[in-house]
This record gives structure tokens, sequence and C-alpha cells, in this order.
């Protein structure tokens, strides 16, 4: 539900929507219509949780899934690598996210293509992999931004029987596409954005869209299943009580096939024909749409015996095909198991680009410089410490910004703006902490356990805690100020790094920085041979990005 929602960009920006109210019912497509800049995809960003509205609220948002109108392909996964990926996002077990990727793959024609790099696929098929992710977990809240762009005619097919199937299912569909004439027959309600609020479209006499007619027969006693896939028309043959004739729109044919075909006691197809359906004089005669639906026969593995009609074949192989991925997922999740599924897929993410390679490559050669072979060990542990606050803000830096803003989209819609970015923000300062261990640990075996003097003993266990401690210290602080660097606080690449690299040297020298406090205990320690364990710096580090993560999560979901 919307109440008074209204979008704008920037605190001074010209409102692109204004004073929307609008209610989403369940089994239900919805159809946005609009020229060109008018704010529909705003509209649909706000509706699958991506933006947050600037004035107004909007509730009752169920599990939603999203997909872009074009799906980018520099990401360092295989088809089938990504959607186990956003399966597990969306809440799925690992198995049965690769399970359901692998299927929606076939459905749409593209299982040739499950071990292929995405950024080897060609335009169409990354679509196809982008709708795929979208309905591989069933979700009750499918926002297709034009997503039948690019698609060839077999998967505009397949993805309008998949749409009918989830409306079916009991989702909420929304959807913006150029053809006027897709999913027609099939919409429950459509709506017009123009001057930046929306307007009920009347449904229009002749624009039912291609019509199916289906025969079958039944038992004597057998009841037609409750709530049948698109509100078919029922007729009833009065010489044969256990024939029936039901015609909806061709968009759910295969729904309602299945429907049929699944009831118990299964009902028998016995005839399928494609009913003529009045064009529009507007419209052009041969419209995308009924070639989307088309319902000529074709041969399908394991295909039973054929029925009393030449698309009775179909009809039956069809539905047995594909409508497994199409029903409804086992119970998903909770969000935070969610959210560190998003972290691991973060995590894959930095580690299959190798973007760590710069960072990590930095960290070895500060230490290679500054660390010496018996070297007093707090003084190295402090340098260790210290080298790593840049390097952690460039790790999280590196993290926030690498998923590119289409796949950023779909899984904000998956888990929330907010969660997606608190799991860049978890996976930079995990590679960050790790880091900083292993350097503690190269400090600790290759410097002397002495004063700065050599003349004190240095107490190797309180010294290596302490050192943890400070590495700590500094990768929280620069975690903290990688993500005040970035999006969504900096946009602009020049600003974003001139600002990194300043906030960096001034977390280390600015007196009460914690990064600050945890390295000169450990070098005024060195002086004395007296180990100080920076506890109150290290808890101060820990207050700081804590606050740090909930201000830039917050600014993600309104800035996204």
């Amino acid at each position: 539900m919307l109440r008074g929602v209204g979008r704008r960009y920037g605190l001074r920006g010209p409102w692109v929507l204004r004073g929307l109210d609008l209610d989403l019912p369940a089994h239900t497509l919805v159809r946005i219509e609009g020229a060109n800049g008018v704010g529909k995809s705003t509209l649909l960003r706000l509706l699958a949780g991506i933006d947050a509205p600037t004035e107004g609220r909007m509730t009752g948002r169920p599990r939603t899934a999203y997909v872009p109108e074009r799906f980018p392909a520099a990401l360092p996964f295989t088809a089938a690598g990504y959607l186990t990926h956003m399966g597990r996002v969306h809440g799925l077990p690992a198995a049965e996210a690769a399970a359901r990727g692998q299927e929606w793959l076939a459905r749409f024609g593209a299982a040739g293509y499950a071990r292929t790099p995405l950024a080897e696929l060609s335009k169409g098929t990354s679509q196809k992999v982008a709708v795929a992710q979208a309905l591989l977990a069933g979700p009750d809240l499918l926002v297709l931004d034009e997503a039948w762009t690019g698609l060839d005619t077999e998967a505009r097919g397949a993805l309008d029987r998949a749409v009918a199937e989830r409306a079916a299912g009991g989702a909420t569909v929304v959807f913006v596409d150029h053809d006027p004439g897709r999913l027609a027959g099939a919409v429950g309600l459509a709506y017009r954005l123009e001057d930046r609020t929306l307007t009920p479209v009347p449904a229009s006499p002749g624009d039912d869209g291609p019509r199916v007619r289906i025969e079958a027969t039944g038992r004597p006693s057998a009841a037609l299943p409750p709530e049948l896939p698109g509100a078919p028309a029922v007729e009833r043959d009065a010489g044969n009580p256990a024939a029936i004739r039901l015609t909806t729109s061709a968009a759910y044919s295969d729904p309602l096939l299945h429907a049929l075909l699944t009831a118990r006691p299964p009902w028998h197809i016995t005839g399928l024909s494609q009913l003529p359906a009045p064009v529009p004089a507007s419209r052009p005669a041969a419209a995308p749409a009924v070639a989307a639906v088309d319902m000529t026969p074709r041969p399908a593995p394991g295909a039973g015996p054929t029925g009393t009609t030449d698309a009775a074949p179909e009809a039956v192989s069809r539905p047995a095909r594909p409508a497994r991925p199409a029903r409804p997922a086992r119970p998903v999740r909770p969000p935070g198991r969610r959210t560190a599924a998003a972290t691991r897929y973060q995590a894959a993410l930095l580690a299959r680009s190798q973007r760590w390679l710069a960072p990590l490559l930095l960290y070895a050669a500060f230490l290679g410089i500054g660390v010496r072979a018996g070297q007093p060990l707090l003084d190295s542990l402090g340098y260790a410490a210290a080298a790593l606050l840049p390097v952690a803000a460039w790790l999280v830096r590196l993290c926030v910004t690498q998923e590119p803003p289409a796949a950023r989209a779909v899984t904000a819609a998956a888990v929330g703006p907010s969660r997606a970015h608190c799991a860049s923000l978890l996976t930079g300062l995990g590679y960050a902490l790790a880091l900083g261990g292993a350097g503690t640990g190269t400090v600790l075996l290759m410097s002397a356990p002495v004063s700065t003097d050599h003349t004190v003993a240095v107490p190797l266990l309180p010294a290596a805690l302490a050192g943890l401690l400070a590495a700590g210290c500094s990768a929280l602080l620069g975690g903290a100020v990688g993500a005040l660097c970035a999006r969504p606080v900096l946009r602009r690449h020049g600003w974003s790094l001139a600002a990194t690299v300043s906030a960096a040297l001034l977390a280390l020298v600015t007196d009460g920085s914690p990064a600050k406090a945890a390295v000169t205990d450990l070098v005024t320690g060195s002086l004395t041979g007296t180990v100080r364990l920076p506890l109150l710096p290290a808890a101060g580090a820990a207050v700081v990005v804590a606050a740090v993560a909930a201000l830039t999560a917050r600014l993600a979901a309104l800035r996204e």
C-alpha cells in the first residue's frame, strides 16, 4: 500500500512522483503505462524497495524480486554460479538454489550457458539470467522493468507464462513494457503515470487479447479446483456431465492446465484450441503478445500419447516440464541468514574479481619497507597496525562500489538496500581484519620481543593480543573512513578517492582518534617494554564503525 508517496532526487530537485495512493492486491497482474521519462522506473524501484520515498509511506511489501531493463554482464560468475548465489540471497538453501537455477535456465532455453561466464553472454542471454534470478525463489512481489527487452520470441512466451503462473500462485506482479499488447487480457489492474501521479486505465472492450479454450473430462462427481488461474468461463456439456469447456486468456493457459492435471482426482485434457481475438484498429495486427503465447504444438521429452486434438500433447507435456520452478518455494530463511548469504555473495564477488590483490600488495609493501627482522616487537606491531588503516579504507570502498548498479538493485530488492549495503561493509571489514591478523602474525615471527633499547624483554602473548587489538582498531576505523568516502555519501569517483586518502591520514594523526591512540600505546610501551592493551580505543573504533554503518545503510535506502 502506498499512501501519499512522493519521490525526488536531491533536497531541491524536481518531484518525479507526488501524492501517489495505490493498493496492490495479491493474485494480480498490474501494468504501469506512460511516456518515456515520466518516472515509471522510479515507481518500480520504490515498489521493489530499492529506493525509499521522499515523502509518504509504503507498507506491506512482501518478499520481492526485481528485474531491470538491462542486466550487466560485468560480474565474475558463471550463469549457474550467479543464480545459486542469488537463490541463497533470496532465502533458499544452496542445493535448492542451484537446482532451481538450472531449471529456470532450461525453461528459458539457456541451459547450455549454465557454465558460461556472464561476461561472455549475449545481451539476450544475460537478460534470461536476470529473469531467472527473480523467479527461482517464487517471490510474493515481482517487479519487472521492461524485462522482455532483448529476449527472443520463445523466451518472451516463457516469461509471459511464468508471470501468469506467479499471479495465479498468489503473487503480485507489477510490470512495464513497451509492447501495449503484453499479457493482454491477463492484466488485472492498469495505471497510467503522467503529471507525477497515477490514473487508473479502464479495460478496453477490444483489448481482451488471445483466448484459449480447454476441453476436459473428469469423473461425474469431480469438482473443479477452487480459484482456477485466470478465472476462466466454465461451460458444461448438457449431454455429458463429466465434460467441461473452460475459456481464459492465453497467458493463463499453462497455469490452468497445470491446475487441472494436478487436481485430485485429475482432469483429462481432451482438447485445446486458440480462439480469435478482436484487434483494436490502433494496434498492429501481428501483435508480439500473440507470438509470445503461441500454442503451436512442440514435441517434449517424455510426452504422453496424443489426445483428441493436435494441441493436446502440448497441453499435457508443457506444464510437466516447467511447473516445478513456479511452485511456491519452501519457507525461506529469516532475514539474518539472508544477510549472511548476501555477505557471502559480496565476498565471492570480491574474491573472483581479484580487486583485493592491489590492497594486499600495498599492505605487503608497507610491511616490507617498515618491518625488519630483529626489530622491537611493539614498534613493528604499531607500524603494521597504522599501515592497515588506509588499506582497510580501500577494501571497504572496493566492496561498496564493486557491484554494477543494475546488479546492486537486484540484490537490494531481494534483501533491502540497507542489508545489501551492510553486507558490502561486512565483506570489506572481514577482509581487512583477516589481513590485519596475517600482518600481526608476520610481525610476531620476524620481530624481537624486546623494548626499543633491547634491554627489557616483552611478554609475547600480551604483545600479540595488543597487536591484534590495534590492528582491529585500525581496520574498523579504516572501514568507517571507506564507508563515508564512497556511495551513498560520495558518488563522484574523484572526490571519493581524494576524500579517502585525506580522511585516512587524518584518522592516523588526529588527537582523539582511536587508531592513533592504539598505535601510540604500542609505540610508547615499547620504550619501557610495557604492554598496554588498547581496549578503550578498540571499543571506540567499534562504536564509530557501527554508527557509520547505520548512517550509510539508511542513506543507501534513501539514495540508492
